[in-house]
Parts: C-alpha cells; sequence; structure tokens
C-alpha cells in the first residue's frame, strides 16, 4: 500500500475519534406501502450534510465524484418522506371541501320598508288683497278657544299686526307698541289682536310678560298668514292688516319695521274714521 494512502486512513481515524467525521444516514428497508423514511442523527445547526466517503483511487481508480445532499432539519416530519403519495386523495378531498361550491349562504333579507305617514292636506286660502274680506277659518285664541277669524270684524273695525315669534326683541318692541296705544284704537271703535304661528301656551307666557291686553291668535299651519301674503320661506314677515266693520280689507303695510307699525295703523284709522263721518 502506498505511504500516501496510509497516512490519509490513518488521518480519518483520528477524526473519527475526535468526532469530525460526519455521520453516515443509516437507510431502512423500504414498507410495502411504499415509504422510504429517512434516519436522521441529531446534528447541533439544523443543517446535516449527507456525504458519501470520497472513495479510495486504489478502490475505484475512475470514479472521482462526491454527492453531497443538504436536509433541513426545521421541516415539518412528513415532509422528509418525499414519496409518501398514499395522502394525496385524502388531502384533495379536504381541499375540495374548502371550496365556495360547497358553502351555502343564505341572502340577507331586504329591511322592511319604513312606512312614512302622508301629510295632511292643508287648503291653501285664496289671497287677500285690497277690498276683499276676511276669509271663514277656525282659529284658536292664546287660551286654546277656537274662533271664527270671519266674526272678529262683525260689529267693529280690525287691526290685525302678525309677528315672526312670539317674545323676541322685535316682536315684542311691535306688540307693545300697540299695547300703548291700545286705548285709542277702541275709542275708534276698532280691536287689536296679534297674529303668529306660536302655539296658544307661547302666546300665553309673552301675553303674561308683556303684559298685552288684546287677544292673540295661533296660525301654526301659517294658513291665514300666508292668504295675507305674510309668509316667506316658511315664516312670518312682519306686517299689519286693517279691516273695517264687516270684514272689508282697507289697508295693509307688508312688510313693516316693529317701530313704525303702531303709529302707522292708528293713523289710518284716524283718518278712516274722519272719512266715514263726513
Amino acid at each position: 500500500m502506498f505511504p500516501s494512502v496510509i497516512a490519509s486512513r490513518q488521518c480519518a481515524i483520528v477524526r473519527s475519534k475526535a468526532g469530525l467525521l460526519e455521520p453516515k444516514p443509516s437507510w431502512s428497508r423500504t414498507p410495502s406501502n411504499g415509504i422510504r423514511p429517512i434516519i436522521i442523527p441529531s446534528v447541533p445547526g439544523g443543517l446535516l450534510q449527507l456525504a458519501r466517503p470520497r472513495p479510495s483511487l486504489l478502490d475505484n481508480p475512475t470514479s472521482t465524484l462526491t454527492t453531497t445532499t443538504t436536509i433541513s432539519l426545521f421541516s415539518p416530519p412528513n415532509r422528509f418522506f418525499a414519496t409518501n403519495m398514499s395522502d394525496a386523495p385524502r388531502r384533495s378531498a379536504r381541499l375540495a371541501g374548502n371550496g365556495t361550491a360547497a358553502v351555502s349562504e343564505t341572502p340577507a333579507a331586504d329591511p322592511a320598508p319604513k312606512i312614512v305617514p302622508a301629510e295632511e292636506d292643508v287648503a291653501e286660502l285664496a289671497k287677500i288683497d285690497l277690498g276683499d274680506s276676511l276669509p271663514s277659518l277656525t282659529l284658536q285664541n292664546e287660551k286654546g278657544e277656537d274662533i271664527d277669524v270671519a266674526s272678529l270684524a262683525a260689529e267693529k273695525g280690525v287691526v290685525m299686526f302678525l309677528v315672526p315669534k312670539a317674545d323676541t326683541a322685535g316682536c315684542t318692541t311691535q306688540a307693545c307698541g300697540f299695547r300703548d296705544v291700545y286705548p285709542d284704537f277702541t275709542e275708534h271703535n276698532f280691536d287689536v289682536y296679534c297674529l303668529s304661528a306660536d302655539s296658544p301656551s307661547a302666546q300665553t307666557k309673552w301675553q303674561t310678560k308683556a303684559q298685552l291686553p288684546y287677544p292673540l291668535i295661533s296660525d301654526p299651519d301659517r294658513l291665514l298668514i300666508a292668504a295675507l301674503g305674510a309668509k316667506e320661506n316658511g315664516k312670518t314677515k312682519r306686517s299689519h292688516f286693517i279691516f273695517e266693520k264687516g270684514g272689508k280689507l282697507v289697508d295693509k303695510r307688508n312688510p313693516v319695521t316693529p317701530t313704525e307699525s303702531p303709529p302707522a295703523a292708528l293713523e289710518f284709522v284716524k283718518s278712516y274714521n274722519t272719512k266715514a263721518s263726513l
């Protein structure tokens, strides 16, 4: 035997005793089910290189090829059984069971339609212009009592002033202005009424607070307010209207300011009575 071969084998023996040679894997006989298990020795580091020892040139002079295979020890155990195909049908069945065709979904029912009560039809009154009469319409006063608008001018003339909202600054100025000259209107045989869309209870509070001596009329739907041409964008325009005895409209100010409304109405009433007496 050549000296170099003897030295190589002696080095291999020394390395084997020192634990430097990589262990040779053991291959078991193939079972009848076609599975070829691999027995992997425990090697630190997670990776094991299975290498066939390099053959001696004397044993096989024509072969110089070394085969190396790398296997990861961190893979699941069943990954080592590469030739195991017996699980394929069961795996295919499980995958097929997860398909969307097997899932039965019931579509959500449409929500029930929301029932919206129909708005009550409110008949509009004909427009009231100069020369027209007060319409026959039932409203409520500040006490919640029903009144017939047409009957207001049965015995006397009527001064009706309109305010946007009770107990507000401008409306209180206008209402108190009529309060201060109220005796002058009654002296000339005219009654005074305040018309607004406020509720009777709100009008009562305002009447008590401001000490208003005349009645207030509630028109929540603004029927009479609209007929007088004082409804604009869902609100009430500040104005006043004067009806002679019998209910005919003889004067109007639409719009009018809070301070000029009471004296302007009183001035017209005085001049109207003067002409009527001639």
